[in-house]
């Protein structure tokens, strides 16, 4: 389904300095993110929590629940989703006062940058997850769809809520199991309001390229030399070696 309409976005960031460690010359710093929006004309809003980039939590906005990204965070900590509710409240009354005084002015539409690479090196038959990585983009509204040979897939599909950039722009991974075999391509298609027509990242199995023989032979003559190299030296030592012991044997004791 394409996007359409006209955004109109309030995005609402604080950023908490969580710890700062001295240790003679290591100095690290760590930062937690409190990632909030809501955006019209189609209602859809968000509550996040990032730790160094990666998600901590996020609350579910239909379900009214925290989401952990992994289950074990919420074992050791907990957050209320009625706080985050509270706060999305506050955002859509921020955004409808934003509207009328910037006399509906719509939000400027930033187009997404696509990546899609695996998720460990490839082999034949073994399985495999492949990434799409979408990186700078604004509004935090896309739709990803997963091609194989040219026709949707959804089993096993996974993705990331939206994650706030420093230039408070967003990004956000798509995955997609998968098995490897030379006869399947895959596509990601991007769809956002930044984009005139939907964007297509193409990935297909390619095999290792063999190195030329004219390569082979270079590194093999190079390895011959060294070789070479080293057993000479080794045998002007061990010559060396043997007229100094017979030089001392001649002069004896003195």
């Amino acid at each position: 389904m394409a996007i359409t309409g006209v955004s109109m976005l309030g995005f609402f960031i604080t950023v908490v300095l969580t710890r700062l460690q001295e240790s003679w010359a290591i100095k690290e710093n760590h930062v937690i993110i409190q990632a909030e929006f809501y955006m019209t004309p189609d209602p859809s809003g968000e509550f996040m929590f990032d730790f160094d980039g990666d998600e901590i939590f996020h609350v579910d906005m239909e379900k009214k629940e925290t989401v952990w990204r992994l289950e074990e965070f919420g074992r050791f900590a907990s957050f209320e989703a009625q706080g985050a509710l509270a706060n999305i409240a506050v955002d859509k009354a921020n955004l409808d006062i934003m509207i009328k005084r910037s006399n509906h002015t719509p939000n400027t539409n930033v187009p997404p940058e696509v990546t899609v690479l695996p998720n460990k090196p490839v082999e034949l038959g073994e399985p495999n997850v492949l990434i799409c990585f979408i990186d700078k983009f604004s509004p935090p509204a896309i739709n990803v769809t997963w091609l194989q040979n040219g026709k949707p897939v959804t089993t096993g599909v996974s993705e990331t809520v939206f994650l706030p950039r420093d230039d408070h722009l967003f990004r956000k991974f798509h995955y997609l199991p998968f098995l490897p075999s030379t006869e399947d391509v895959y596509d990601c298609q991007v769809e956002h309001w930044g984009l005139d027509e939907p964007l297509l990242k193409h990935w297909e199995f390619e095999a290792r390229t063999p190195l030329p023989e004219t390569t082979e032979n270079v590194v093999c003559a190079l390895g011959l030399i060294v070789g070479l190299v080293g057993i000479i030296a080794g045998t002007i030592f061990i010559i060396k070696g043997l007229r100094k012991g017979r030089a001392a044997e001649r002069r004896g004791p003195l």
